[in-house]
């Protein structure tokens, strides 16, 4: 990787927005690319975490490892921070398991900054009796600071603050004030700081993450993008935001519905947040992830400027609606299409794999109880499409086709094959197009095995793939609607990415059922045996 190139990228990386994993992962990179420790210094002093020498410090104990982090970790960092690679300039190795697709939480091209509508005049208590409405119920505990103190580097922090007043008791007491001199009710706070609030509800106890009675909200907050794209991107990306807060700074606080039933969903849901938000270019502080952080209490006065409530309930009304939206996006479904737009010009079906039975390009099982003959009959299959014959019957297209076997011996099927043709009384003509995949002792789940099918006939023209048995290779609980659903979709993934028919077979449950196709199997059988 060229210096000026990891230079660039660096560019794109905000320090302050790392935990202190990541932020250590860049400087490990950066010694394995042979970079000097100055590098990665001068790149962290804007955060406020710096310390003068740490840098230095943690750079000696970078000694190499046999899994290395490389540049490319740095390249994954700075386009989760918006680095697009220049057009032609992408020129990676891809595994045959890989899928080309765009990424799935990506759903911002390009967006025209909004700007943020403060208004001159404002009416504090009506900006916090609006924010606690929203956000609380009114018997719920609300945690909040207008105290602050000084640490040794001169930097204001905010203090533990009240937790022990309800939202009802605050709104009350804001309501009653014949002026907007919400010190009487919160407590007076340094106009040079601003005051805090926090988003969750507590339990009268703390502020601790163990204090908080319910995962409502998460914070979204970025340091290194402007407010007026902040206020852009959250739009953009239709987050559910409960309230849109401007810090009075750098930043703008969105309070966004997580709806979390524990502490660990809740986990998952901001990380889930958080990388949607990253991948579209709104490089999140990741300090604000747990659920009993402050954030900016709108009605305050910050350094002259108003920390504002901008909005409140925009984007998605809820998570799932959101979550949904996001994914649905990139989905590479087709769009929905009218009848009549096609009546009178109908695409050509798929030719017959078997007539009457199965067209090119489809999928069929065939099913029936153990020792039934089944694999017999698949087998005749096979040579029936080979040869260009019936099958049971029903005429076959000719072609190519791969039987993958998952049961039998090597030895067992070839000559099952051959003994086969011997029973038909068919004339070996066309056993060059006949592979056999044989995988007893071999076999892995299907989601896994189709890649690899894939790959090994992608150039072999064939017209049919015939598996068996299934139960080789199922995932899931066959109980399970759900998982079934997404192991059969492994059918579809190899017709669609072939053109192929594909042809499995699968035991039936013990007990009579009707209309079992299994007769003529147990015909082929006895004349084979």
């Amino acid at each position: 990787m060229k210096d000026d190139n990891i230079i660039e990228l660096l560019s794109y990386i905000d320090p302050a927005a790392l935990n202190y994993q990541e932020w250590v992962n860049v400087g490990m990179a950066l010694k394995h690319e042979g970079y000097s420790v100055s590098v990665w210094d001068n790149w962290s002093k804007p955060d406020k975490r710096y310390h003068d020498g740490e840098c230095n410090k943690k750079w000696e104990t970078f000694n190499g490892s046999s899994a290395p982090v490389t540049g490319g970790t740095i390249y994954q960092m700075a386009c989760d921070f918006g680095y697009k690679p220049p057009v032609g300039t992408v020129d990676e190795a891809m595994d045959w398991n890989d899928e080309i697709s765009r990424d799935p939480l990506k759903v911002i091209e390009g967006v025209e900054t909004q700007e943020l509508k403060i208004p001159e005049k404002w009416h504090p208590r009506l900006q916090i009796i609006k924010y606690l409405e929203t956000l609380f119920q009114a018997d719920e505990n609300v945690g909040y600071v207008t105290e602050c103190w000084k640490n040794a580097d001169g930097k204001y922090l905010p203090s533990k603050g009240s937790y022990d007043r309800t939202a009802g008791q605050l709104i009350d007491e804001l309501s009653k004030l014949e002026n907007d001199d919400i010190g009487a009710v919160f407590g007076d706070y340094n106009s040079d700081v601003g005051a805090w609030i926090r988003f969750n509800p507590l339990d009268g106890r703390g502020v601790k993450n163990d204090n908080v009675t319910d995962y409502r909200y998460a914070l979204v907050e970025s340091d290194s993008t402007s407010v007026e794209m902040q206020n852009t991107l959250i739009r953009e990306l239709e987050l559910p935001v409960a309230a849109l807060v401007y810090s009075g700074g750098k930043s703008i606080h969105a309070i966004v519905k997580i709806d979390a039933g524990s502490a660990e969903e809740y986990r998952k849901r901001v990380e889930y947040l958080y990388s949607v938000c990253k991948k579209n270019g709104l490089a999140i502080d990741n300090a604000n992830k747990n659920p009993s952080r402050l954030s900016r209490m709108p009605g305050v006065i910050r350094k002259g400027k108003k920390q504002y409530l901008l909005d409140t309930n925009i984007g998605k009304s809820d998570w799932n609606e959101w979550r949904d939206w996001i994914e649905s996006i990139n989905d590479d479904l087709p769009e929905p299409e009218n009848l009549a737009d096609v009546w009178n010009d109908l695409p050509e079906l798929a030719p017959p794999l078997i007539d009457g039975v199965l067209r090119q390009g489809h999928k069929m099982l065939l099913g029936g109880p153990s020792k039934a003959g089944k694999s017999f009959g698949l087998l005749e299959l096979c040579i029936a499409i080979a040869e260009g014959k019936k099958w049971f019957g029903f005429q076959c297209a000719q072609g190519r086709v791969m039987y993958v076997n998952l049961e039998l011996d090597r030895p067992s099927c070839l000559h099952r094959l051959k003994d086969v043709y011997k029973a038909l009384k068919i004339d070996a003509n066309n056993i060059d197009k006949i592979d056999t995949w044989n995988l007893r002792g071999r076999s892995i789940p299907m989601d896994k095995l189709a890649p690899k099918l894939i790959r090994r006939a992608a150039k072999k023209n064939y017209i049919a793939i015939i598996i068996d048995p299934i139960y080789k290779v199922i995932t899931g609980d066959e109980n399970s609607a759900d998982q079934m659903a997404n192991f059969c979709n492994q059918f579809d993934k190899v017709c669609n990415e072939l053109g192929c028919a594909v042809i499995y077979c699968h035991h039936h449950s013990k007990g009579y059922q009707s209309g079992k196709f299994y007769g003529p199997c147990k015909r082929l059988r006895r004349i084979c045996s």
